[in-house]
């Protein structure tokens, strides 16, 4: 069983940087891989990045690469999405998932087995 929360979001005007933490709790995090989704207002959850269980593999949304940056601190249980460049479209809830085994990269939210609460985040224009 693995717990997650996320903080770190906020209210960032455009073009401005926000970092989310993940906290996780349980046994094994450094077997799981990890992502972050996110969802809008009367929209579906969409992926936005995941790492692989060591973090030597990442993989993101065509929407935030080149912006977003994912990593993990196994020795601290926690992982991270940092997000530059912030824009509008980017206002969602932000949501952090583990999947345990986790050796390769996973896209899909249905292919994670725990789930955070989510951390707001709003960009104004």
């Amino acid at each position: 069983q693995v717990q997650l929360v996320e903080s770190g979001g906020g209210l960032v005007q455009a073009g401005g940087s926000l970092r989310l933490s993940c906290a996780a709790s349980g046994r094994s995090f450094s077997s799981h891989a990890m992502g972050w989704f996110r969802q809008a207002p009367g929209k579906e959850r969409e992926f936005v990045s995941a790492i692989n269980w060591s973090g030597g593999n990442t993989d993101y949304a065509d929407s935030v690469k080149g912006r977003f940056t994912i990593s993990r601190d196994n020795a601290n249980n926690r992982v991270y999405l940092q997000m530059n460049s912030l824009k509008p479209e980017d206002t969602a809830g932000y949501y952090c998932a583990a999947r345990s085994r986790g050796f390769f990269l996973y896209k899909g939210w249905d292919e994670y087995d725990y789930w955070g609460q989510g951390t707001q985040v709003t960009v104004s224009s």
